[in-house]
């Protein structure tokens, strides 16, 4: 598509890893920050934020400048705002809270122009403004990416019949959600939850889907782990977590008493 195609799009198919991270703050300095640290995707957060969508073509064009591929997730499984993002310049979107078959293919084409899908036809930032029309609807279709998330026990039931809908390229695991849905809320090492996430990842790596994660506290050991299970589209982190958990660290080092002063 625009500038340089859909590297992700292209690593996920290969079955290799990619790694990106999350926007909340719809500033331009912080995609321009986060988009010079080496994320491979950056999602701008829709469903969980004030982010309005009139910030998106900004946000987005900031990315690809720095050749970070520009996501987002959606408030819902919304075809009138995907399309809308998507003219925006998103090369994927994550469809939230999809609990059966029938969610998975209404999201994949709200994605997807015909034949594929039901996506309509408009002049948007993503199409040049019309100059890049052409092209654009040539190649979308093959370029776009398609996550639906499963955050709830009753996507996971379903989560073989959605995986055989034709066009998903990832599933993103939402375990806050799926524990909330189990009567355990934020217990994520409750057995019924990772029982619930070790579904939905076997499920994806017989098909060859990417199976997806929130790493949402940045940490190496576990980033390592997650990545050992076998999953490839990884979330590592987000603006807000970045930013207030490097302010805490500096207030508790300027508040660590200070060590005892050397004699001599």
């Amino acid at each position: 598509m625009r500038i340089f195609g859909n590297p992700v799009k292209r690593k996920l198919a290969r079955g290799q890893v990619v790694v990106g991270s999350w926007i909340a703050m719809d500033h331009p300095w912080v995609a321009d920050i986060m988009g010079q640290c080496g994320f491979e995707f950056l999602v701008v957060e829709l469903e969980h934020s004030v982010v309005e969508l009139g910030a998106l073509t900004s946000l987005f064009a900031i990315l690809e400048l720095h050749g970070v591929v520009p996501m987002a997730r959606l408030s819902s499984n919304d075809p009138v705002q995907a399309k809308r993002v998507l003219d925006a310049g998103a090369y994927g979107l994550i469809f939230p809270m999809v609990n059966t078959p029938e969610e998975a293919r209404r999201a994949v084409a709200a994605v997807k122009y015909p034949p594929q899908g039901a996506r309509g036809f408009g002049l948007g930032r993503a199409q040049d403004f019309g100059f890049g029309s052409k092209d654009y609807f040539a190649r979308a279709n093959q370029e776009t990416i398609v996550v639906v998330q499963v955050e709830h026990i009753e996507g996971v039931r379903h989560i073989d019949a959605i995986l055989e809908v034709e066009g998903i390229d990832a599933v993103f695991i939402g375990p806050y959600d799926i524990s909330g849905s189990l009567g355990v809320p934020g217990q994520l090492d409750h057995p019924k939850v990772r029982a619930a996430q070790k579904r939905v990842l076997e499920a994806a790596l017989e098909r060859g889907i990417a199976p997806g994660l929130h790493v949402v506290h940045p940490d190496a050991k576990l980033l390592r782990r997650v990545l050992d299970k076998g999953f490839r589209f990884i979330a590592y982190g987000g603006d807000i977590l970045y930013l207030g958990e490097a302010c805490r660290r500096a207030m508790d080092e300027v508040r660590r008493p200070a060590g005892r002063k050397r004699r001599g």
